[in-house]
């Protein structure tokens, strides 16, 4: 498993998307202001993906317990309440991330408590690998996370490239009777770039796929990859693609990424209004 920090940025312009609307009302048209439903995919998108970057971060460890490094150069997320376990003797085997019964902060300023679980037939390089993360009683700031998020290897395609198909099935309850999202996400990335190397920044990645759900407040959702985004690892941002964010009976969000340079402006078009915006 590797550390693939991907879909935050998907989420990062989704969220825009959505609260452009609150900056402009066609005066012809119904209003469009609407942020909770960005709000909770935003929360969904970025809780399963730090999930996959704190089992890969422990995966990284051969001991049976392992604690990361403190190092700000590790983008670490574990800390010293965490204990991990890799049961090799059992097929498939079993990574134990147990942050304790309390809640414990994290280097990522997070509090967690409960355990992950990762079952894995292979490593991340490995053809027809699967891996299952799965949650007993583990909570992010008292937001109770269930669900499985599963990545599996299906091997080179005909342009000879590693393809993952990753799937979540989830629910985030949240703290404070704030509700429950529910959020279901289908994607394919294809390693075009960097399969050969050791050397991580030359990796290149083309994502598709689908999202839906709905918000803590009952508003459903889709999202979709319209044209793949293209993510660099030497680059922060995503430096090329675009989507569709379209909550229930409001207007679709078109997002555009580019046309392959490195930079942080994407532009948003919104019921034919056309904004460009720069993330930070």
């Amino acid at each position: 498993m590797e550390t693939k920090n991907v879909l935050k940025y998907l989420t990062v312009v989704a969220t825009v998307g959505i609260l452009l609307t609150s900056c402009r009302k066609d005066r012809n048209n119904i209003s469009d202001n609407d942020t909770s439903v960005a709000a909770d995919n935003s929360l969904a998108e970025g809780t399963y993906n730090d999930v996959h970057n704190i089992a890969d971060e422990a995966a990284n460890g051969t001991l049976t317990s392992y604690l990361a490094a403190n190092n700000s150069n590790d983008k670490a997320y574990l800390s010293s309440c965490a204990t991990v376990t890799n049961d090799t003797t059992v097929t498939p085997h079993l990574l134990t991330i147990d942050f304790g019964t309390v809640n414990c902060m994290c280097m990522d300023g997070r509090n967690r408590r409960g355990k992950i679980n990762v079952s894995y037939s292979g490593r991340y390089k490995d053809s027809a690998s699967v891996h299952t993360i799965t949650f007993t009683n583990y909570f992010v700031d008292d937001n109770q996370i269930l669900g499985t998020k599963t990545i599996t290897n299906n091997g080179h395609n005909a342009l000879g490239h590693l393809t993952f198909s990753i799937v979540v099935n989830g629910q985030i309850i949240k703290a404070s009777g704030g509700g429950t999202i529910t959020w279901t996400s289908t994607r394919t990335r294809e390693w075009i770039i960097g399969e050969s190397t050791m050397v991580w920044s030359d990796d290149v990645y083309l994502i598709t796929g689908s999202a839906n759900g709905t918000s803590a407040s009952g508003n459903s959702f889709t999202m979709v990859i319209t044209s793949p985004l293209r993510k660099e690892l030497s680059c922060h941002n995503i430096v090329s693609g675009a989507l569709e964010v379209t909550p229930t009976g409001k207007y679709t969000r078109y997002v555009n990424f580019g046309s392959g340079t490195c930079d942080n402006i994407v532009t948003v078009t919104i019921n034919g209004n056309l904004y460009t915006f720069t993330l930070h």
